[in-house]
């Protein structure tokens, strides 16, 4: 039995279910009707921050061994291909200090990694130099600009339930992807400053600095860009801009120029996506600034859904990525060129994490997203924090004394 009365598997368990579950009360309620095992939900809480706690240190001094160029290596040879696909989500906190209820609630960011290794060929050419039929078919595109919500929104009506499916023969004709081979994640309530150490040390870890073909994939932020040039230009990787980012923008402003959910709106964002698939960003700016000149420029007091607003946004923001948006090479090297799989695995941190009933204070929210991003990794990560002594218990010694029967109430 361990320092809470239960047994390391009870335990793993039970904070396990506590960071997977929507909140502390429906993990207590699935580990009753599961594992017949009562553990109040306030008490879940306790062990899981604590347990979290405990990892989070585990980190910070992994970081600090890779500061001190001492983090040993942990791989028994370098992967073919690798990404660092990186992007952030929101969670809300309380005032500190404040006792119970919520005080000063206030919105910060989560950031998440996803570094993935992958199974891809090189090609001499580029594979596949027509975009996918998901990028040209309007229902699909209409619902990817509503999930992102482009800078103006999405750019056309949602998708009917209605609307006609791609066949399974069209869907086989498409391009093979590179298969994962393992997926770890790193998350931070903490500073982009922090999270660049935290992610350079993972990339240290597993020897992805040492893959033959290495990209990072982010949405455009210049914090996060900063990261990449910080920590991960001098290891040779390739800094690429998410696809799917880009197409919502191009989205907007097309419906922007020409009407939004009109056939001459979908018809210039057809030839826009046709041309950033190709890589041809030049070709692109110079069909963008046209429609600016037609347009006109955004006063300073333009509101958010201003076309002009939105055009020039647009145009800013390719003209930012431009070095990062050379697709057909990428796709000719194997690499990835969206980062859907951290956006899905933010979700699933989201799922925990954020709502508008949670309100965490920032070390329990840090302590948490640890056990969260070590059950999303597929590493052998959760059994080597389990096999750590732990070194506290989150309730006082006299917790103990009570009858086995109630010390899990």
């Amino acid at each position: 039995m361990g320092t809470e009365g239960y047994s390391p598997a009870v335990l793993r368990k039970a904070v396990r279910q506590a960071a997977c579950a929507g909140s502390f009360r429906e993990a207590s309620d699935d580990l009753r009707a599961l594992a017949e095992r009562s553990i109040s939900p306030t008490h879940l809480q306790r062990l899981s921050e604590r347990v979290g706690r405990e990892w989070r240190d585990a980190r910070d001094a992994a970081v600090q061994q890779y500061r001190e160029h001492q983090l040993p290596r942990d791989y028994a040879g370098p992967p073919a291909v690798a990404a660092v696909l990186l992007d952030g989500g929101r969670y809300q906190v309380r005032a500190e200090g404040a006792g119970r209820g919520v005080t000063d609630p206030a919105w910060r960011e989560i950031k998440v990694a996803c570094c993935q290794t992958y199974a891809a060929r090189e090609h001499r050419s580029d594979p596949q130099p027509q975009p996918p039929s998901k990028f040209v078919d309007r229902s699909e595109v209409a619902r990817l600009a509503a999930e992102l919500k482009g800078p103006a929104g999405p750019a056309a009506e949602p998708p009917s339930s209605a609307a006609p499916r791609r066949s399974r023969r069209a869907r086989g004709k498409r391009r093979r992807a590179a298969r994962r081979l393992v997926r770890t994640v790193v998350a931070t309530t903490r500073d982009t400053e922090a999270f660049g150490w935290q992610v350079a040390a993972e990339v240290h870890r597993r020897g992805l600095d040492c893959a033959k073909r290495k990209a990072c994939l982010a949405d455009g932020s210049r914090a996060i860009w900063g990261l990449f040039e910080w920590h991960l230009v001098a290891a040779g990787f390739i800094g690429i801009l998410d696809f799917v980012h880009l197409l919502v923008h191009l989205y907007a402003a097309a419906g922007a120029a020409a009407g939004r959910g009109s056939e001459p709106a979908w018809g210039l964002y057809v030839e826009w996506i046709g041309l950033a698939w190709a890589g041809q960003v030049v070709a692109l700016l110079a069909a963008l600034q046209a429609v600016q000149r037609r347009l006109g420029a955004a006063p300073p007091d333009a509101k958010e859904d201003d076309p002009r607003r939105v055009v020039a946004e647009t145009i800013g923001y390719v003209r930012n990525n431009r070095e990062r948006m050379d697709y057909p090479n990428y796709r000719r090297l194997g690499l990835p060129i969206s980062s859907a799989p951290v956006e899905s695995t933010i979700k699933r941190m989201n799922r925990r994490i954020k709502g508008s009933e949670k309100f965490w204070l920032t070390e329990g929210a840090e302590a948490l997203a640890q056990v969260r991003a070590a059950d999303l990794s597929e590493d052998d990560r959760v059994d080597r924090y389990w096999s750590r002594p732990r070194r506290g218990r989150a309730v006082g010694p006299g917790r103990l004394g009570r009858p086995p029967a109630k010390a899990a109430q």
